[in-house]
């Protein structure tokens, strides 16, 4: 510490820099930060005012009752003065909360928790908020008919989150525009296995139960986080790169899996040729029995996939999105194509290179399907639509007229071009678009206009 006559307001100086580093703010006046980002499909969803850094989620579940008691400690960011602000829950009881250690007042609208500190936050200031909740989680029924949230299988349960039932399970910003990372603690009775993303510790069991805690080190999207209880094989590896792989599959359908479970490392390194580096510093993969969900998703490091859907096609498409969905995540549902578009494409790319079926074929075949032109992938109608086959067939196709336009070179330096621009972060349509013509040069309005936002359908392929 420099020193001198004036060494007491240096010190004062440090102290008030200090109070104001841990969100201490005598004099801030704040205002509550937003109950939603009007999101175009879902208002509400997420929540104004800060940036979540860190979830460190401590939860015990009981198979036999469905009861989940948790205390989620989130590490944020105010990025405004703050008097109160939201964090998004469905359903469970909240038992209290605190904000850097002090009782918070809560009060409860719907899915809405209001938060209000005893002080005031300063904008800059980093602050911790700990919640205290239980209850038997929710399972939600979305628009298009599909169950997300929080699952009850045969043998335990198993959390999904897209779009938005990751607020069945856990209190937080929970809209995809606010990553942070992640360590989630989980204690299950001894016979059970708890299994999460990223990589884990050492897991203990003590008095009848087992913990173990799932690190995920770089920034996750809420939608993306997954917890799979149950009776599983889990096996640890390493691919030829020397990636860690962990993989867990249901016992009854560890058997049938194994042949395309055998392919993970050789479509891990095939994908890396193709999209760039793997963006996460874990993979692998849940295969969970049919039924469970009825639907893959691309969780985290760890996508879920029903047994009787466990075909290599369907893990290209959900590894791909650990690039395309998971890195580079939605700046809002409207770009969910975005997501879809790059993972279909990866099946394309695929057939292509294993089994001497150009993509050309694949985008006529996609061009004949009337489900593809419904409406355009880069404006779905209503939340109903965001999992569609325009955004998922129509949106690949956008991707090979763009590979036409400018030519197979130029295509690939895109693919891996853009998971590098946004690794780790949030894109929109309008920046896909924007960065395409400024790498390649080329002006693709037409492309645009006809493929991506047009409303009739071409007269070709």
């Amino acid at each position: 510490m420099r020193r001198g006559k004036r060494v007491r307001g240096l010190a004062s100086a440090s102290l008030a820099v200090a109070l104001l580093a841990a969100g201490c703010t005598q004099g801030v006046t704040g205002t509550p930060g937003a109950a939603g980002l009007r999101d175009p499909y879902f208002p509400r969803l997420g929540n104004g005012g800060y940036d979540v850094r860190h979830y460190a989620l401590t939860l015990a579940y009981d198979p036999g009752t469905g009861r989940l008691d948790g205390t989620a400690e989130i590490t944020a960011r105010a990025t405004q003065d703050l008097s109160a602000f939201n964090l998004d829950l469905a359903g469970l009881t909240v038992h209290g909360a605190t904000v850097d250690g002090e009782p918070a007042s809560v009060r409860r609208a719907g899915q809405e928790l209001t938060l209000r500190p005893r002080s005031d936050l300063a904008r800059g200031a980093t602050f911790r908020t700990a919640v205290r909740y239980s209850g038997t989680p929710r399972t939600v029924t979305d628009a298009d008919g599909s169950r997300e949230g929080w699952l009850p299988t045969d043998d335990g349960a198993l959390a999904l989150g897209q779009p938005a039932g990751s607020t069945a399970w856990f209190p937080g910003n929970h809209h995809p525009s606010d990553k942070a990372t992640y360590d989630v603690t989980v204690t299950v009775p001894e016979g059970y296995r708890a299994i999460g993303n990223g990589l884990p510790g050492r897991a203990r069991t003590a008095d009848g139960r087992t913990t173990v805690t799932w690190r995920t080190t770089e920034p996750m999207a809420g939608y993306l986080a997954t917890l799979a209880v149950g009776r599983f094989d889990v096996t640890t590896s390493r691919t030829p790169a020397g990636l860690p792989v962990v993989t867990a599959t249901d016992r009854t359908v560890t058997r049938e899996a194994a042949p395309v479970l055998a392919r993970l490392p050789e479509l891990l390194g095939w994908l890396t040729e193709n999209l760039g580096p793997y963006p996460f510093t874990s993979a692998g993969v849940i295969v969970e029995r049919e039924g469970d969900a009825g639907y893959a998703l691309e969780t985290q490091t760890r996508p879920v996939i029903p047994a009787d859907q466990f075909t290599v096609e369907i893990l290209v498409h959900e590894l791909a999105h650990q690039w395309y969905g998971n890195s580079v995540s939605p700046r809002s549902w409207r770009d969910m194509w975005l997501n879809e578009s790059f993972a279909t494409y990866a099946e394309w790319l695929y057939a292509e290179d294993f089994e001497d079926r150009p993509a050309q074929e694949n985008h006529e075949e996609a061009f004949a399907d009337p489900a593809n032109w419904a409406f355009p992938p880069a404006e779905p109608p209503t939340a109903a639509d965001i999992s569609q086959p325009p955004v998922y067939g129509r949106g690949a196709m956008v991707l090979h007229k763009v590979r036409q336009a400018v030519g197979d070179d130029a295509f690939f330096g895109l693919l891996r071009g853009w998971a590098a621009e946004h690794r780790h972060g949030n894109a929109s349509t309008d920046e896909f678009t924007a960065y395409v013509e400024e790498e390649t040069g080329e002006d693709l309005t037409e492309v645009w206009d006809t493929w991506l936002y047009g409303t009739e359908k071409p007269d070709a392929p």
